[in-house]
């Protein structure tokens, strides 16, 4: 059964969220019920070396086009397309980081990382965000009440919001799965790069290909290591640069996703459903502790009703 917003919300208002989601059909993520992803032998995903980007963002408005997307020409007065964030009108941005004292710079795409474990799909209640074939994050207008817990959970505050419209989106990266395979062979971003500096493909070849570039230039990219290949469980977008990686705002980040810790806390919560049977069974023994103490203050008599009427 085909669910919307309108239709979630108006159960809503008349009991709980998992209700609400319940009665009106839709697939409904509870505790214990993460799913828990491996990665995809075909999964897809881009390699970015941000030492061959030459800061041209023909990306960018190549996405804008091939999404739909309203050029963000708000910080130019109208005048050209020059967003200072992902937003909801830019799911991909090229950024440039200069060292303060002018030693170093490098150029940074800034997108989804398609997560082989995301957080956000981990996090979305009504499992709007989800993984498609191949690994593409994607997400389901349908399904999402905005809640926006995705861009809570996100460790690389990717997911916007669309703020200014009355049935708004959470807008990120998708890898262009609604052309991909259909009308085009690989995304938009990737199709106009005259440098090829972000490539689409299998991320186990994307891979390979990195540690190439590594292992024919030693000590020429940070730490000699690929970003992504381990941080949170991974990412199918990969991250190659002669700069540290937090410089360019990619985070450093465990190799656990947070997915995955989560998932560990709520096991052990409802492991046998004993914690919450727990934790009711005293709130019952603490309401009746002091609905006693509330009888011998009042001069009452602690007898139930009903004992007393026996």
């Amino acid at each position: 059964m085909d669910v919307n917003r309108r239709e979630v919300l108006k159960v809503l208002m008349g009991g709980s969220a998992v209700a609400a989601v319940a009665a009106a059909g839709a697939p409904v993520a509870t505790a214990g019920d993460s799913q828990e992803f491996a990665l995809d032998p075909e999964a897809v995903g881009l390699m970015y070396d941000a030492t061959k980007c030459i800061g041209c963002r023909a990306c960018m408005p190549a996405c804008q086009n091939a999404n739909g997307l309203k050029p963000d020409v708000g910080g130019s007065g109208g005048l050209y397309m020059q967003p200072d964030t992902l937003n909801a009108h830019t799911k991909n941005l090229i950024k440039l980081y200069t060292a303060p004292d002018g030693s170093e710079r490098s150029f940074m795409k800034q997108q989804c990382m398609h997560c082989v474990d995301p957080a956000c799909v981990s996090g979305c209640p009504m499992k709007a965000l989800h993984k498609e074939p191949k690994g593409v994050v994607g997400w389901d207008p349908v399904l999402c009440i905005g809640c926006r817990y995705c861009q809570v959970a996100c460790p690389f505050n990717i997911p916007k919001f669309e703020w200014d419209t009355v049935n708004p989106k959470i807008v990120k990266c998708e890898l262009c799965r609604h052309i991909v395979g259909k009308t085009v062979s690989q995304p938009a971003c990737t199709q106009v790069c005259p440098t090829h500096a972000v490539v689409y493909g299998k991320r186990s070849d994307l891979l390979a290909e990195a540690k190439r570039r590594i292992k024919e230039k030693p000590g020429y990219y940070f730490e000699d290591r690929v970003y992504g290949e381990n941080e949170v469980g991974g990412t199918q977008c990969l991250v190659l640069s002669h700069v540290d990686y937090t410089n360019l705002g990619l985070p450093k980040l465990s190799n656990e996703s947070p997915a995955a810790k989560s998932r560990q806390v709520s096991d052990f919560v409802y492991r046998g459903f004993l914690t919450p049977v727990v934790v009711y069974g005293g709130i019952v023994a603490i309401v009746r502790k002091r609905w006693k103490e509330h009888l011998e203050h009042e001069g009452g008599d602690t007898t139930h009703g009903e004992e007393k009427r026996a």
